[in-house]
């Protein structure tokens, strides 16, 4: 596999913003010095998000195909979705972490909380969350119709499921906004599907209006440093094989520093993050720091003020 390019970073960087006239370009210590820098996910603070094309899709045709081929081995803890599996309990993990962080009241042990999985791929999230005792309901959508009709086949092993998990084959832009705060989610999860975005930007701003005033958003993602290519890239992929060939595309990995720097001052409040990296034998471990050169925990917290829009 070639190494990551001057000129794909440069592309990507067009795909991250709105067009804008002569975009000035970031720095960060946290980039390799021989690869160009990329443009944040959104302007800074200072420039305001433009309105984005109602024609645009989340949808790639080749993330599809691709994960469409994955589909029979998705629940097979052992198969090509074995680090998904072993990453599942940090999922939960993180958003206990996010939810009971000193930025927002005590919760409410006994709260029913409703989800929405975005990108949920076989279910192994949604299921593990329906299956949670607090949880009332969880919604979850995916485009890729074979993933997702393993989905629905492993609920339906599991009858008391049937109330609590609803499974769509939908995108986010198809999918019908709330009309009001009662109907949004208290949880939204994009666990490993942000990086599988052509625009992330236009893509979280059509997530936002699913998050219930005080609820988070949560993800999981890839920074983009030398490191995180030659392990996701190289070692993962080509090497060790762990992980299915064309997984990852390293251009479209997100630094967390871009992550919040897009939701500043965009109605959101108490960003938090948490690096985890794979030990093989033992699985994901939470390593402090390790945010700045791999697999990374992401949350910010909807403000309880925030327009509904």
């Amino acid at each position: 596999m070639a190494a990551p390019s001057r000129t794909a970073a440069f592309r990507l960087s067009r795909r991250l913003r709105p067009q804008r006239p002569q975009p000035s370009f970031p720095t960060s210590s946290s980039r390799p010095t021989p690869i160009a820098a990329r443009q944040p996910i959104c302007a800074p603070a200072s420039a305001p998000c433009l309105r984005w094309h109602s024609n645009f899709s989340s949808v790639n045709p080749d993330e599809v195909s691709h994960f469409n081929a994955l589909a029979g081995e998705w629940w097979d803890p052992h198969g090509s979705s074995r680090l998904l599996h072993l990453m599942n309990p940090l999922r939960h993990d993180f958003i206990r972490t996010c939810r009971n962080s000193a930025a927002q009241q005590e919760p409410d042990q006994d709260e029913s909380l409703s989800y929405l999985d975005i990108g949920c791929g076989g279910g192994i999230f949604a299921e593990s969350a329906a299956r949670m005792p607090n949880t009332r309901r969880v919604t979850a959508i995916d485009p890729t119709p074979s993933v997702l009709a393993v989905a629905k086949a492993h609920a339906r092993k599991d009858p008391s499921l049937s109330d609590k998990l609803t499974y769509t084959q939908t995108s986010i832009e198809e999918l019908p906004v709330p009309a009001s705060d009662a109907h949004r989610y208290d949880v939204v999860s994009l666990f490993e599907v942000i990086e599988h975005v052509d625009e992330p930007a236009a893509f979280l701003e059509l997530v936002r209006p699913f998050v219930k005033p005080g609820g988070w958003l949560v993800m999981s993602t890839i920074a983009r440093t030398w490191m995180s290519w030659l392990t996701t890239n190289l070692v993962a992929e080509d090497i060790l094989r762990i992980v299915p060939k064309g997984t990852h595309d390293w251009n479209k990995y997100i630094n967390e520093e871009e992550l919040r720097r897009y939701f500043l001052d965009k109605g959101w409040e108490s960003p938090r993050v948490m690096g985890v990296v794979y030990v093989p034998g033992l699985g994901w471990k939470e390593v402090r720091g390790s945010e700045k050169v791999g697999n990374y925990f992401f949350g910010v917290r909807r403000a309880v003020d925030a327009d509904a829009s």
